[in-house]
């Protein structure tokens, strides 16, 4: 069979429940069934009786609404892949946002410690720590969850702490340069309403509370307490929290919104007053 023909059939079979997303994701369940990845040749489809009802298996959970990301196990962020499992957020491109400006801050900084709390699969710590060398320490409540993140990080060759922690409860009095954070805020009546795929993911990583802004509060209440001076606290937030978030923080020092690449207010930063972090030889009162 026509290996073109092979990733029609499936994206017709698949677009129902993927969309306008069918074609990409009838690709990426080929590619799982042939082990290996296939592209948009006319090549042959080399799909053993085996192979045709692990094909046939995939296509069935995908139409019951599992997302694709479980179904293969991993997804990207960053350029860097992560296994994920419904223990899990799956990574999106909405992250980057975040975690290009907490690299841009590492670098520019000389920030040399990195809490990544709430971290899931640890893609966020992660990705800072493959791409900065920061000396980070990874924590979230779900055991489940930092399982993900320890083989994450054996995937990629870094050993940061791996810690499991409600927020900060498990740090006493350490404090870090850069604390990042993707925090539940997805207000509770909402949470029912999503879409199928995204009521797989784990509710413990997306219920926010009554309005969403519960985990937002906590943070608030300890952050500045376990940032070194000169610190920065950069979090995500739904798009349409680009005012609540910030009124919370507007007292701790400067706050600002970035957007994400749909225009969405995506990302908050949050840097208290104070001098920078003795890093790069000099403070701010040295450069004034």
């Amino acid at each position: 069979m026509k290996l073109s023909a092979l990733l029609e059939a499936t994206a017709a079979r698949l677009r129902p429940v993927s969309g306008e997303d069918a074609a990409a994701e009838a690709r990426e369940l080929v590619s799982f069934a042939l082990g290996r990845r296939v592209g948009f040749s006319n090549g042959e489809a080399e799909l053993t009786e085996k192979g045709s009802e692990a094909l046939e298996a995939l296509i069935a959970r995908r139409l019951a609404h599992e997302p694709l990301q479980y179904i293969i196990g991993e997804w990207d962020l960053m350029g860097l892949t992560f296994r994920v499992t419904e223990a899990v957020l799956i990574p999106r491109q909405d992250t980057e946002t975040l975690v290009v400006e907490a690299e841009r801050l590492i670098r520019t900084r000389g920030y040399r410690t990195l809490l990544d709390i709430c971290t899931g699969s640890g893609c966020i710590g992660l990705a800072l720590a493959v791409r900065t060398g920061a000396d980070a320490a990874l924590s979230d409540i779900s055991e489940a969850a930092l399982e993900v993140a320890r083989s994450n990080a054996k995937l990629h060759g870094v050993r940061p702490r791996i810690v499991k922690s409600d927020l900060f409860s498990a740090f006493g009095g350490e404090k870090f340069d850069i604390i990042t954070v993707n925090p539940p805020y997805i207000p509770t009546k909402v949470v029912g309403t999503l879409a199928r795929e995204v009521q797989r993911e784990p509710a413990i990583a997306l219920d926010g509370g009554a309005d969403g802004l519960a985990f937002y509060r906590r943070i608030r209440a300890e952050f500045e307490n376990r940032l070194n001076p000169g610190g920065a606290l950069v979090m995500e937030i739904g798009y349409d929290q680009g005012e609540a978030v910030p009124a919370l923080f507007e007292s701790c020092g400067t706050t600002r919104v970035l957007k994400d690449l749909g225009g969405n207010d995506r990302v908050v930063v949050v840097e208290p007053r104070g001098e920078m972090p003795n890093n790069t030889g000099e403070t701010d009162a040295d450069k004034a």
